[in-house]
């Protein structure tokens, strides 16, 4: 019962860190990385699909992105909605390749978005917190229940408390790398 709480813990948590990483990746820099274009919605004949789903996406050098749809047609619409998209990209058509040079990050720019990643460090901290404060609950119930001893009580507490502490420094950690990251030039 306590290691299905522990294990139920441990996968929310680490849910919470995945989603925060994942969102790192669509945070630009000053180099060109194909998950920064990945998500980015394209009508594909009546429904919106994301980018990677409808061409290939590779990175040419360090600051050039191609993508090559499947279908010459789509060429004008990709080309729409990467330059729709709020990353302030603009594509270049050369026949059926599409490039994206990536401009130069200002210093002013690079401050705004370590800004959105240490907010978003937050959030995720508070979202991890909040699975803690969960099974930290479930467990005061069972307790009171007389379904646990108070001894084993105290000790799924500690070893919560240690996975908090765990998927926390992971965020932390993560954090540090995203912000040495945007601050190369």
């Amino acid at each position: 019962m306590l290691d299905d709480l522990k294990k139920d813990a441990t996968q929310r948590m680490q849910k919470c860190v995945s989603m925060f990483k994942d969102h790192l990746k669509k945070l630009r820099t000053g180099r060109a990385h194909t998950s920064l274009i990945e998500h980015i919605k394209v009508d594909y004949y009546g429904s919106e699909m994301p980018l990677n789903q409808v061409a290939n996406i590779a990175t040419e050098d360090s600051r050039t992105l191609t993508v090559t749809p499947w279908e010459k047609a789509m060429v004008p619409i990709i080309e729409k909605a990467i330059y729709k998209s709020d990353l302030g990209l603009t594509p270049n058509t050369a026949g059926q390749l599409i490039r994206i040079n990536m401009p130069a990050l200002t210093e002013e720019r690079r401050r705004d978005i370590i800004k959105v990643v240490k907010s978003e460090a937050e959030n995720a901290r508070v979202a991890v917190r909040g699975v803690r404060r969960e099974v930290m609950n479930e467990l005061k119930e069972m307790l009171k229940e007389k379904l646990i001893a108070q001894d084993d009580d105290r000790r799924a507490q500690d070893d919560v408390q240690k996975l908090t502490d765990k998927h926390v420094a992971e965020i932390d950690h993560a954090m540090a790398d995203k912000e040495k990251e945007l601050m190369q030039v």
